[in-house]
């Protein structure tokens, strides 16, 4: 791999988890030192990251970690919901059912009753999920699409992380939509789609708005209006 993906790549995890929190400052002098590299992979990260609208410049030499405010994550969950709802329903038509029936299997097997969720492994098992979803769909513009919006997304997702029961009914609907694409029910796994999505946003928005008093764990205001 070269030194400008593996920075892109660490770089990129940093953002989504919230380590680099929005507003951070990505200097390339600093971050080539911090990730081992020189400041030509350095730069090209960052320009790379940039044109992913994950951060953005200030002023010809300053570069912050864009922004990620709850408004950002509707405007997200407006297009997911477009982009996988019809990927559900065209996955039921094209799919190999064996594919999607063992995606089933193992989203019944990873929610015992009155169990826990394992958090990794749901997210293994999603990515499972998704990478089926785009080759049954086998539609370039749709997977660039959504490989877009799951980028963006990931940050997001730290906030459902502890959520246990949150995590519970989402192995739930990943099962019933997984189920509807085997039976080649196209309008149920959309329907299903559709259910999944407006609960995660919900969840989402949720834990934003239970945010103690100052807390902003999405966006922070970016250097002119107060550091990270």
């Amino acid at each position: 791999m070269r030194a400008s993906d593996r920075a892109y790549a660490r770089l990129l995890d940093e953002i989504q988890r919230g380590v680099l929190a929005p507003g951070t400052v990505l200097g390339e002098v600093e971050q080539a030192a911090r990730l081992g590299v020189s400041r030509t992979p350095a730069r090209e990260a960052i320009g790379r990251l940039t044109a992913a609208g994950l951060a953005h410049q200030l002023s010809p030499r300053v570069t912050v970690v864009s922004a990620f405010s709850a408004d950002d994550v509707r405007s997200l969950f407006e297009v997911r919901r477009a982009l996988e709802e019809n990927s559900a329903r065209l996955a039921a038509a094209k799919s190999n059912p064996a594919v999607f029936s063992e995606l089933a299997a193992a989203f019944a097997a990873a929610h015992p009753e009155n169990g826990e969720v394992e958090a990794d492994a749901y997210y293994e098992l999603i990515a499972r999920f998704d990478a089926a979803l785009d080759e049954a769909v086998a539609n370039p513009y749709f997977t660039n699409a959504l490989r877009t919006i799951r980028t963006h997304l990931a940050r997001a997702r730290r906030l459902a992380r502890d959520n246990r029961a949150r995590l519970r009914a989402s192995v739930a609907e990943h099962r019933l939509i997984a189920e509807a694409i085997a039976a080649g029910d196209g309008e149920l796994a959309a329907h299903a789609t559709h259910v999944h999505l407006h609960n995660a946003l919900a969840a989402i928005l949720t834990s934003l708005a239970a945010a103690p008093a100052g807390s902003e764990p999405l966006t922070q205001d970016p250097l002119s209006e107060g550091t990270p």
